[in-house]
């Protein structure tokens, strides 16, 4: 059981519980995380959050369990305020971030409450590091977006690997290869509606900044490594032991800003390594479906610039996919999503050992996102000597270390990892 309640009114509070991310964050709250835990449901309407609390008592089968209570406030400053005084986490699942969540991590920033988000709008993250780290660091708030699908699974990999190198090999590591190995699930209709959004609202060059290399990370990063062949980064085709041939991931971007945020934040050459790289990829049955896929990724987001190619799209999702909506739980029921990742030490031998880890998770990427969050909010719940190490800022899941991976394995997910063989 977790600890009492400490000086303010909730343990945490959730915000955007009506949407589909966050009813399956709420379902995972009240049926695993603990009964004591004094909790929240926010939004503006009180009839609809009402309706989602009566929902959430009927996957309740202990009566001991405390219910959530409904707290209405809007999105503004002054809202977000007040509630950011009444808990001790925000957990948010309000799409598109960009859009409506900057004054939720401002609020969270100023009076020392935690916050953790499921985005993966690296320019929007950018933007709060920017503004947010240092009121944040100095407060005590903890602040982790991309606690979700993105960035969570990529980080988790990356940090498990180093560690295990560094732990059983006495080495650092030089690089980390993650392969989306499988994933079943079809987007929701906040995530298409966020995907074209945002190349209307941040202009090119601000894209180009905070996608380009290490610029989430506090210490500067080394060179791009010459591990991957030229004709790998034309064609956008990649074959690697253990992992088979990889092309192009969508979700690569946001992942590889916050696993090197991670490689800064731990000390950068003094955590990974001096050489650390990071890259990830999806894997393919083939070649030639890779090269397909990314020059179809290449020409869409492109095509996705000119804006009246993005309002077709907008409008295509608004009206057959709109926001808010996205597959039962019972239809993803078979699903899985599973990363694999190599990680090669840093030496300087024709045949350096290596790692190998997998995250796997049976069930919608949504369901999988909700638990992730939730599960976060338990890590720092529970682990005062954790978040007093930590300190405040803008951090990466991945600084929640083990204990948020044996949360994690306790919630069903599969994290494994070992050092491969030695070769000769």
């Amino acid at each position: 059981m977790m600890a009492p309640t400490k000086s303010r009114q909730y343990d945490l509070i959730l915000v955007g519980a009506t949407g589909y991310t966050g009813k399956l964050c709420a379902e995972h709250i009240t049926t695993n995380l603990p009964t004591n835990l004094n909790w929240a449901v926010s939004g503006r309407s009180y009839e609809r959050l009402s309706a989602i609390v009566e929902e959430m008592r009927s996957h309740n089968k202990n009566t001991e369990r405390m219910q959530p209570n409904v707290e209405v406030a809007t999105l503004s400053l002054d809202d977000m305020r007040s509630l950011a005084r009444k808990t001790r986490i925000i957990l948010n699942t309000v799409g598109p971030y960009y859009k409506y969540s900057s004054p939720v991590v401002q609020a969270c920033a100023e009076n020392g409450t935690h916050y953790l988000d499921v985005t993966g709008e690296t320019p929007w993250v950018y933007e709060m590091i920017q503004q947010h780290h240092e009121i944040a660091k100095a407060s005590g708030a903890i602040i982790i977006p991309e606690i979700g699908l993105e960035s969570a699974p990529s980080d988790l990999l990356a940090w498990t690997l180093a560690t295990l190198i560094r732990n059983r090999l006495s080495l650092n590591t030089k690089e980390v290869v993650t392969s989306v190995h499988k994933l079943d699930s079809q987007p929701s209709g906040g995530t298409l509606a966020t995907a074209t959004g945002i190349l209307g609202h941040y202009s090119w060059p601000e894209f180009v900044k905070s996608f380009a290399p290490w610029a989430l990370s506090p210490v500067t990063g080394p060179k791009s490594s010459k591990a991957v062949p030229l004709a790998s980064r034309l064609l956008g085709v990649r074959k690697m032991e253990h992992l088979g041939i990889l092309t192009t991931s969508l979700s690569a971007g946001p992942n590889v800003a916050i696993v090197q945020r991670s490689w800064g934040l731990q000390g950068g050459p003094k955590s990974y390594g001096p050489n650390f790289q990071y890259h990830e990829y999806m894997r393919v049955k083939n070649s030639l479906a890779g090269f397909i896929i990314h020059v179809t990724l290449s020409l869409g987001f492109f095509a996705m610039i000119i804006p009246p190619v993005r309002w077709l799209i907008q409008w295509a999702a608004h009206n057959f996919y709109a926001p808010g909506q996205g597959a039962s739980k019972d239809a993803t029921a078979k699903d899985t999503v599973e990363l694999r990742a190599v990680a090669e030490a840093d030496q300087d031998v024709p045949n350096p050992r290596k790692a190998m880890a997998k995250f796997r998770y049976d069930g919608g990427i949504y369901y999988l996102t909700g638990l992730l969050l939730a599960e976060a909010a338990m890590v720092l719940l529970e682990n005062d000597d954790l978040t007093t190490k930590l300190g405040g800022g803008l951090l990466t899941p991945a600084m929640l270390g083990q204990p948020f991976i044996d949360r994690l394995r306790n919630a069903g997910v599969i994290l494994e990892s070992r050092i491969m063989p030695e070769q000769q």
